[in-house]
């Protein structure tokens, strides 16, 4: 993403950007049903940005420019690289054209029609004795530590996939599974679906070719964790909430 950092960090307007290729057709009427005043566009290979400019990744647009437009700037470029990956019908391999209506491209020729591509995932915070299960990926950050997370299969509901998962990575069946909130989560294209779940039985045995380490963990014992932006961190910071409550408030026997 093309973002200006002087004076202040800023999303540039379009005409500043002289090598800019604006989206057209779909793509220009997907960009303008949430953010009219926004404009998606392609930067021409091997062109240069005007002075004060530079090109982010998305993770740095959120930490530049805040929330709401590393919402936008992840929704452009899951759509964006979709269309650039649907160009020919994946059933008779012919050219794709735009949905007349629809946020779609379809095949004149054999009539497939190809939407955006979403992919749910659960990601779930998992409690016992007051203490959280964190656990470091393999291809995290060296040192950070975040909940457990994995795609849903075909044919499962969520609640199936919670459970599959976490017995899959860490051997451990959890119980009183319930909803805690979603994230539209553009790496590539999922979208993330969080839970709190409660331990119910076994104890810790990794999958190694998924998880490094994996442990349970008070609050003020915590590794390094994901940033604010994650719902991976909302999570976690959840169960920090709700047990500092459990503190201030002691429930007798």
């Amino acid at each position: 993403m093309i973002v200006r950092l002087n004076p202040v960090p800023c999303l540039p307007l379009l005409p500043e950007i002289p090598e800019a290729v604006p989206a057209e057709g779909l793509l220009l009427r997907l960009s303008q049903s949430r953010s009219p005043d926004r404009n998606w566009a392609n930067l021409r290979e091997g062109a240069s940005l005007p002075e004060g400019m530079e090109l982010v990744s998305l993770r740095e647009v959120w930490k530049l420019l805040g929330e709401e437009a590393f919402v936008e700037a992840g929704r452009a470029r899951q759509l964006m690289d979709w269309y650039g990956e649907t160009n020919f019908c994946g059933r008779c391999g012919r050219r794709m054209a735009d949905h007349e209506t629809d946020g779609a491209r379809t095949c004149e020729s054999c009539g497939l029609t190809v939407y955006p591509t979403v992919s749910p995932a659960i990601i779930v915070a998992i409690e016992r004795d007051g203490k959280l299960l964190l656990a470091r990926g393999l291809n995290f950050p060296k040192g950070r530590y975040s909940v457990l997370a994995g795609f849903v299969e075909p044919g499962e509901s969520l609640e199936e996939a919670v459970q599959r998962e976490i017995f899959e990575e860490v051997s451990l069946r959890v119980k009183d599974i319930r909803y805690f909130g979603s994230q539209p989560w553009p790496f590539p294209h999922s979208l993330m679906m969080g839970f709190t779940a409660v331990w119910d039985s076994g104890e810790i045995s990794i999958d190694p070719r998924e998880i490094g380490e994996a442990d349970w963990f008070a609050p003020k014992e915590f590794p390094e964790i994901p940033p604010s932006i994650s719902i991976s961190r909302k999570l976690i910071d959840d169960f920090i909430l709700r047990h500092r409550r459990k503190e201030s408030f002691p429930v007798r026997p």
